[in-house]
């Protein structure tokens, strides 16, 4: 069912604002990994704002659905969708990866209210959320679990193993959404270890694959909905990203896979995200 334009409407604007926040942060942090941020935020807008179930006031609630950032360098995009929800003040944003600060670059699951699993240690994301995905069938519980991995990580052995584990236990009710930007730390995915061609690995470890424009609201929408309903198989969505969406001198760069911005460079990167915005809204 597409989405009724009202609600893709407030999608848009509130995806648009939470890159403004991860910009901001960016410079109250110094610095951060802004690219893999950028190309995400759409994913877990849509996430956190439509499908997820969720109560930042009861941020351990039983029955809440689970959400693993895999790529936890993310963080920095991660903590302003959390704040912005409501599991802490934003003014904590300021202090983020200072010294002291309960938000560190990769943020601690005992610290930060909302995350269910301190990552960055990149691969362990996926068989995490794979326990928990079983622990539900275990305890009788409903809940969702989604993880979103970044295509770097997927040089990693252990996310083949964790994919072979839930192919293996049927485990339909976590849902597998890959970054695929193209581009890690140090230069692009297929010169540095090629994973093409992808979308057929997942399906040779048993996998329902879903290709989408991971920058579409509504065919992430659309991709998560089918996902959930889909109960054969599990589900593995490839979200086709551009590394630092929205930033024209960050796009497709891998060089942006972390930096920082100064007063000249913010203000730039803010007027493209406005221009980015208003050509997605002509669209909406």
């Amino acid at each position: 069912m597409a989405l009724h334009k009202e609600v893709l409407i407030n999608l848009e604007n509130k995806a648009h604002e939470l890159r403004h926040l991860c910009l901001n942060t960016i410079v109250w942090a110094g610095s951060g990994h802004v690219g893999g941020s950028l190309s995400s935020m759409d994913i877990m807008t849509v996430l956190f704002h439509k499908h997820m179930t969720v109560d930042p006031k009861k941020p351990k609630w039983e029955d809440r659905d689970r959400f693993i950032l895999s790529k936890g360098h993310c963080g920095v995009g991660f903590a302003p969708v959390l704040a912005d929800k409501g599991y802490f003040d934003k003014e904590l944003l300021k202090e983020y990866n200072h010294t002291g600060s309960s938000l560190g670059m990769h943020l601690d699951s005992t610290k930060v209210p909302g995350v269910d699993a301190s990552t960055g240690s990149l691969g362990h994301g996926l068989p995490i959320a794979l326990g928990m995905a079983l622990a539900a069938r275990v305890t009788g519980k409903n809940y969702m679990t989604y993880c979103l991995i970044g295509d770097g990580e997927c040089d990693e052995g252990v996310i083949w193993e964790a994919a072979m584990s839930i192919s293996h236990y049927k485990t339909t009710n976590l849902i597998t959404i890959v970054d695929r930007n193209n581009c890690m730390m140090d230069g692009k995915t297929e010169d540095i270890m090629k994973l093409e061609p992808f979308a057929d690995k997942w399906r040779a470890f048993g996998f329902e694959v879903l290709e989408i424009n991971g920058n579409n609201i509504t065919e992430i929408d659309e991709a998560l909905s089918t996902a959930k309903a889909f109960k054969e198989k599990p589900v593995v969505i490839i979200a086709h990203t551009t590394k630092g969406c929205g930033v024209h001198f960050m796009e497709d760069n891998y060089r942006w896979h972390y930096g920082g911005l100064d007063a000249d460079k913010l203000k730039e990167a803010q007027t493209s995200l406005d221009a980015h915005y208003e050509t997605r809204m002509k669209g909406a």
